[in-house]
């Protein structure tokens, strides 16, 4: 019996066309515009491909979109310079610095710089720890993606064992706390967790987030759990580049009760959750209510 599989490209949608909703009414009632910024360094195609649709989608929600590219060779001096100007810009009321950057040792004092309350990416301390203290800062966009998959998908979360796959600040911990959050037990894995199989094999959610090709097989996988695969990895197999998750899609989709696929599952949420948190930072800002989308 194979597993539901959960079309993160419709829920996307649905999210989209309700920022959409949000920003009109804020137009219509405040006169106001969501601005978002998009900073890229270098040229690295995947990267530039993803700010092309970033875009794309923000003109469509009717925000207001500024895309600023930078050559790779670009000092720190001057992109911090760019982002103090961005922060102090009125009409910008989202700045996102797309990462990776050429010179990673940047990347913590980028983020630092940008006005929490324009840190639409939600990666900023000051953000993170009102994650951590249930604050309700602005939210990192995959995390919050895979949050609205699951709860589409299973209602209330409370009580279920969600295992999370990855460490890193940009998924693993946030999408923990928002498990958290939610009243899940949460186990967090990583690359120096014992019998990581039979740990994972507890989930009653599972969230892959470590950027291993099918690192998960179907052997790890609690029968009827709920997959949120968050890889996105190029392979090449009989000639030919594939997009890859880290779960075996195949194999585990067999086991479970449902799985995100790859394509087409947590990527189309990233965005969309940018551009809810664009619009709720614009609101913020303005001291003015608006309808935000809530997990």
């Amino acid at each position: 019996m194979n597993a539901r599989v959960i079309d993160g490209k419709a829920i996307a949608a649905e999210l989209r066309g309700q920022v959409a909703a949000g920003v009109a009414e804020l137009k219509q009632r405040h006169g106001l515009t969501p601005g978002l910024a998009v900073v890229l360094v270098g040229g690295d195609p995947a990267s530039q491909v993803y700010v092309t649709n970033k875009k794309k989608m923000t003109v469509e929600v009717g925000m207001r979109s500024f895309d600023y590219q930078l050559p790779a060779d670009t000092t720190r001096e001057a992109l911090l310079a760019k982002v103090a100007e961005l922060n102090a810009d009125p009409g910008v009321h989202g700045i996102l610095v797309q990462l990776p950057l050429p010179r990673k040792e940047d990347e913590a004092l980028v983020i630092e710089a940008i006005d929490p309350a324009k840190d639409v990416d939600g990666f900023h301390p000051f953000n993170a720890g009102r994650l951590m203290t249930g604050q309700g800062g602005l939210i990192p966009c995959t995390p919050l993606g895979c949050l609205i998959l699951l709860k589409r998908t299973l209602g209330d979360l409370s009580g279920k064992h969600a295992v999370v796959i990855g460490r890193s600040n940009i998924v693993g911990k946030p999408v923990a706390q928002l498990l958290l959050a939610e009243s899940c037990t949460v186990t967090i894995c990583h690359s120096r967790s014992r019998d990581i199989e039979a740990l994972v094999r507890q989930g009653d959610i599972v969230v892959a987030a470590v950027g291993i090709p099918e690192m998960v097989k179907a052997g790890w996988i609690k029968p009827g759990a709920t997959i949120i695969d968050v890889g996105i990895n190029r392979i090449e197999k009989e000639g030919k580049t594939r997009l890859v998750g880290d779960a075996a899609y195949e194999e585990v989709s067999k086991i479970a009760g449902a799985i995100t696929p790859v394509p087409g599952g947590v990527g189309p949420m990233t965005i969309a959750c940018l551009l809810r948190n664009t619009l709720q930072a614009a609101c913020r800002q303005h001291a003015v209510t608006c309808n935000v989308i809530a997990a």
